[in-house]
């Protein structure tokens, strides 16, 4: 991974070399202090670790001292237009603001909002987006470009360090794939703040998730990026899931990684339906280490292909192989190939 500045939320590490984190965002109304803390709590229990909230109002601001002392994870006030909230939120002390200072106003207002975060420790996230670019920078670079989205966020990171702060973390996000990586590329040249990503706006159901994986993806792959959200029009725990899979995809979290073929005319038994009956038994399994959980169609395809995977099984006829590491290790019908891989994971973790 490229290495940044590391910044603290609550802290938790940002940068500089850790672990990349997940975020997601509260959807529930910012004035409803019951339903915000429900969610906060079900992302939790899914293994979000920083959570953002619309802080619109007074009343969200109440809602976010309501919720500070009621969980563990940092929480991320998010403001636009209205710089007195971000200083409600620091007095209430937020873990971090995300403020796209185009909008908050005089410069004298931005100033304001770096001292109070400055004195209290709260790092602040400059979001910038391809729909809320600066009419200057729109007419420079001809539209919300990669380069216009980069530049951008460095003058508004220049600005914030001649207030005399630094706890930054940056991020450029558009709903056009291409235009996300570009700009995240730009900033990894040009700078060592912590970066955020996400494509935002990016819709729902597969076609969101691959926009979001090709866009995140592409750049942990290249070692860029230091805390992610996957933008769905869903549940946000559907964000959280999805994070994590982009992240277990690169390496880049431990956890059980299923592996299964396509299918073609060899395979003799159902193997579609049999990878999703695995996927979801594989999902309910609390796991802090990598395996990889292999399911085949026939022989062919079978110990030898997947012959690096912890575990795994071929279908053979009316019977299944279930091999280790490409080694046969049994053989059971082919009905029991999904409680074959079960069995056979529960012996590995207690290994």
């Amino acid at each position: 991974m490229k290495k940044t500045r590391t910044v603290f939320a609550r802290g938790v590490p940002i940068g500089g070399g850790a672990p990349v984190t997940v975020q997601s965002m509260l959807n529930t109304p910012s004035d409803d202090k019951e339903a915000c803390l429900a969610q906060l709590r079900s992302l939790e229990a899914c293994g979000c670790q920083i959570v953002r909230m619309a802080v619109n109002s007074k009343a969200a601001v109440s809602t976010l001292e309501y919720l500070l002392p009621r969980t563990a994870l940092p929480l991320v006030a998010d403001i636009h237009f209205d710089y007195r909230l971000a200083l409600m939120a620091a007095e209430a002390g937020v873990s971090k603001i995300r403020i796209n200072p185009g909008n908050i106003g005089a410069k004298e207002r931005i100033k304001r909002v770096a001292d109070a975060c400055r004195d209290r420790r709260i790092p602040i996230r400059i979001g910038i987006n391809g729909g809320s670019l600066e009419k200057e920078l729109l007419a420079r670079y001809g539209g919300p470009t990669a380069e216009a989205i980069a530049e951008s966020a460095l003058e508004n990171a220049r600005m914030l360090t001649e207030y005399g702060f630094e706890d930054i973390v940056l991020s450029v996000k558009s709903s056009r794939v291409h235009t996300m990586i570009g700009a995240n590329r730009l900033l990894a040249e040009r700078t060592d703040y912590p970066l955020h990503l996400g494509v935002t706006e990016t819709g729902t159901g597969d076609s969101a998730i691959v926009k979001s994986a090709i866009g995140i993806g592409s750049l942990l792959a290249d070692g860029i990026g230091d805390t992610v959200r996957v933008s769905l029009s869903d549940r946000v725990e559907e964000e959280v899931a999805a994070a994590m899979t982009i992240l277990k995809s690169l390496g880049l979290r431990k956890g059980i990684n299923l592996i299964s073929c396509p299918t073609c005319g060899r395979t003799g038994f159902d193997l579609i339906g049999a990878a999703k009956e695995l996927k979801a038994r594989l999902d309910a399994v609390e796991c802090d280490r990598n395996v990889d959980v292999a399911l085949m169609g026939c022989i062919v395809n079978g110990p030898g292909e997947a012959r690096e995977a912890d575990i795994g099984a071929a279908g053979a006829g009316a019977e299944a192989v279930v091999f280790r590491k490409g080694e046969i290790v049994r053989r059971v019908p082919i009905e029991r190939i999904v409680d074959a891989l079960m069995e056979e994971l529960a012996a590995l973790l207690k290994e």
